[in-house]
């Protein structure tokens, strides 16, 4: 049997998708625990990730209309990528938030770490309920101006210096409060001076010092960190203003290359937007790929260190992204069809009962998917406590099983898929599944298990992007496919996306990943029956003629 010829004309398309995707993987789904890295607690993150999808919901739309009504959708695709590119490397030059650790090593026949917090009696909650699962938190401390009587007391370091730095464990099993203060027990600790493990006992009375702690736990670190000047906020320093405006520059340009690239992409197929799967399941490729590439090199390149070193991630950003745009210049695509009155022919569109249906669902699934991209990896750091040298490469690992293992095979089924249920009944699969996967992370222990359930990410996006873009591009007027692809993707990003951040960083920040997963788990479910319910109503009453065009191909 003769195998089927391939479209050329398509291949740029292809190599765009994975190409501008692999430059968006080393770095973006890595910028919450960047930021929490710069100094920045899960709710001054969650705030940042709530604000940022509404500039994706002004800038889809706003130059959506431009590209459609100036006919110049290729120059923009290819301006943003550039803007994309330059905004996500330049990330990496930003210094952090000058912030203090504080803590006191009570050395004794006992020695603790006494964690002490006046200012925000939530974090000792938080970290009060991290101790009822029994891990071992590792921290770095250092204590300056170390007196010589101290040293007399301490028989396991030998000589005395200005300085003492030590890696120490504490069992999360011995852990106590009282007041605003929590005691850690030192089990086991390490001279990183002497490079060998020492004793944490000292003779004679018990001695004090002031000292200074990096922790692997992000419990533990908000419980300590705070402004290394008490009268100053970290999000109103210079560095949180200029991340904020990189962000918000790459987010806006990522969402507008998304949103004009779908539009070329449809425009390209012309009578076969069943393809369009065919054609995005490259950007799941590399995505995939060099999640898992920039997690391995990123592990690699931080070995032995508290913190994780970045540089090479930023710099496959780069790279990629260029490649990107070299490729998309060679798109043969020109834009054919205008609208006169753009804005009157899209009012008349979402004015559909079943289409405001379809926003709600996109809004919906755009909070879902906005807990799952800023808080996935923070509670998989969470849950993997001391084991933080293997934490990336995991990630990157979920990363490919996400895009391999899940939106791959799905991007390719999609259009036999959508055409056998309808994109109604594979809207309410995209919420049951979203339930399911939440429920499940919310159980979870184990932060390797959570591969096996990656596998569901081929629902909750490949299947779920290719029915939105589809039901957008069936539902344009001729001319406005820019403009209405930008609306729906704005509805997804920003208002679903941004509430997403918002409420799952304040729930995460309040309880723990754990009951934010579970909250929005059966918040999903629901979801999922209502819309069956909704829709079978919807279903029995008659199409309006502006509704017409593409009901046989929904149904």
């Amino acid at each position: 049997m003769a195998c089927p010829s391939v479209d050329k004309s398509l291949l740029p398309m292809k190599a765009h998708y994975f190409l501008f995707n692999a430059g968006s993987a080393p770095i973006v789904p890595f910028l919450p625990v960047y930021a929490k890295q710069l100094g920045f607690s899960s709710l001054v993150v969650g705030t940042i990730y709530a604000i940022l999808p509404i500039f994706g919901m002004l800038s889809k739309p706003l130059f959506g209309a431009v590209a459609d009504y100036f006919k110049q959708q290729k120059s923009l695709f290819l301006l943003f990528q550039l803007l994309s590119a330059i905004s996500l490397f330049t990330i990496q030059f930003l210094p952090e938030v000058p912030t203090k650790t504080p803590v006191e090593f009570h050395c004794h026949q006992e020695s603790f770490l006494t964690m002490c917090n006046p200012i925000d009696p939530s974090a000792m909650d938080r970290v009060a309920k991290e101790s009822l699962r029994n891990g071992t938190v590792l921290c770095q401390i250092k204590c300056e101006a170390v007196s010589s009587d101290f040293y007399k007391n301490f028989p396991s370091i030998t000589h005395g210096s200005n300085d003492l730095e030590m890696k120490v464990e504490l069992p999360m099993v011995h852990y106590d409060r009282e007041g605003n203060c929590s005691y850690f027990r030192i089990h086991n600790a390490y001279s990183s001076a002497l490079n060998k493990p020492i004793i944490p006992y000292c003779n004679g009375s018990l001695q004090k010092l002031q000292c200074n702690a990096i922790c692997d736990n992000s419990a533990v670190m908000d419980l300590i960190t705070r402004p290394a000047d008490d009268n100053h906020n970290p999000a109103l320093s210079y560095q949180f203003w200029l991340f904020f405006l990189l962000l918000i520059v790459a987010w806006s340009s990522i969402a507008v290359v998304a949103s004009v690239g779908d539009t070329i992409c449809f425009g390209m197929l012309g009578d076969k937007p069943n393809h369009y799967g065919q054609q995005r399941l490259w950007g799941a490729v590399g995505w995939g790929l060099f999640t898992l590439i920039a997690g391995f090199l990123v592990d690699e390149f931080s070995k032995n260190q508290f913190k994780k070193d970045y540089t090479v991630a930023f710099y496959l950003v780069m790279v990629n992204i260029l490649f990107s745009i070299v490729v998309s210049y060679r798109l043969k695509y020109s834009q054919t069809h205008i609208s006169r009155n753009i804005l009157r022919d899209v009012g008349l569109m979402f004015s559909e009962p079943r289409i405001l249906v379809f926003i709600m669902w996109c809004m919906i699934v755009g909070i879902n998917t906005g807990i799952l991209w800023q808080f996935l990896f923070w509670h998989l750091e969470d849950l993997a406590g001391t084991n933080m040298q293997w934490i990336k490469a995991l990630e990157g690992l979920a990363a490919v099983v996400q895009c391999v293992g899940g939106e791959l095979p799905f991007f390719f089924l999609s259009g036999w898929i959508i055409k056998r249920l309808g994109h109604i009944n594979v809207m309410s699969l995209v919420l049951f599944s979203f339930g399911i996967r939440f429920i499940l992370y919310s159980i979870l222990s184990n932060p390797w298990l959570c591969l096996p359930i990656e596998l569901l990410q081929g629902v909750t996006f490949g299947l779920f992007y290719s029915t939105m873009a589809s039901y957008a591009s069936i539902l344009s007027v001729p001319g406005t496919e820019a403009t209405v692809q930008g609306l729906v993707g704005a509805v997804f990003e920003g208002v679903g996306v941004a509430l997403g951040s918002f409420i799952g960083g304040a729930v995460y920040y309040a309880y723990s990943g754990a009951a934010m997963f579970g909250i929005f788990g059966g918040f999903s479910v629901v979801c999922a029956l209502l819309h069956v319910a909704i829709q079978l109503h919807l279903s029995k009453l008659p199409s309006s003629p502006s509704d017409a065009k593409g009901m046989s191909q929904i149904y």
